[in-house]
């Protein structure tokens, strides 16, 4: 790779309550290294706590890279390590804190060495690339509702409006295993990816995400728009994004 062929990212993160929450149970993390999100569980005790809590071990993973030579860095085991860092947090605040006991996050992250991405995933919040024009999903929900579709119960065209789209089959969760899914990610100068909470895919159809990143230049700007728009249809959730392009080049940069 020559000097004009370095990769590099450019990002922007944003969060909002929404329009029918009195508080943000969502939580989000960048740096150069390490982008993610997380999002509290609502339906269970002191959902924001646990969000704070997994991305307090997002970012002790990312000083920890931060100080590694990138041929030292094995970004699956980091990511897998980081993801039980954070079952072992909460753990312990439930361990203090008996009220607590119950309360769990999604967490999806991307680990950036410089060539690839790295992406773990548990819960619901999702990861998308938009490559050439065309959105694709690089998660999978982890939900009564996908299982569903999985085994051909249900059609995928129902999924969206189940009303138990949200229930989880699989998190982080105190005082239980975590198994996140994680996977090496080719990348290419112009793509662009999102992580996100499902207060935007509740909110947004993906028509309407893909027409976003495809049309809006600046990932800041495109953060604002899709929140937005999911506020402009309901806001029914907190909605968090995190827009990240990845620049070849002269174009590098935050």
């Amino acid at each position: 790779m020559t000097h004009d062929d370095v990769l590099g990212l450019r990002y922007a993160a944003g969060s909002d309550t929404g329009r029918r929450r009195s508080g943000n149970e969502d939580s989000v993390f960048t740096s150069p290294r390490l982008l993610a999100v997380a999002d509290g569980m609502g339906g269970h005790a002191h959902g924001e706590v646990a969000s704070e809590l997994a991305m307090a071990a997002i970012a002790d993973l990312d000083r920890r890279v931060a100080d590694l030579d990138p041929a030292e860095l094995e970004p699956e085991t980091a990511l897998r390590q980081a993801v039980a860092d954070a079952a072992g947090r909460l753990d312990e605040q439930v361990a203090g804190d008996a009220d607590l006991a119950g309360m769990g996050t999604t967490l999806t992250a991307l680990l950036w060495d410089g060539t690839r991405f790295t992406l773990a995933h548990i819960g619901d919040s999702r990861g998308y690339l938009l490559r050439d024009g065309e959105l694709s999903r690089l998660t999978k929900d982890h939900t009564v509702v996908q299982s569903l579709v999985d085994e051909g119960s249900l059609a995928p065209e129902l999924a969206a409006g189940h009303p138990h789209r949200s229930v989880l089959t699989r998190a982080l969760l105190a005082e239980s295993p975590a198994e996140p899914d994680v996977a090496a990610l080719d990348v290419r100068p112009g793509d662009r990816y999102l992580l996100c909470s499902d207060g935007l895919t509740d909110a947004v159809d993906d028509e309407d995400i893909q027409d976003v990143l495809a049309t809006v230049t600046e990932p800041a700007q495109a953060v604002r728009t899709l929140i937005d728009l999911a506020n402009d249809n309901g806001g029914p959730d907190n909605i968090t994004c995190v827009v990240a392009d990845v620049t070849g080049g002269h174009d590098r940069g935050q």
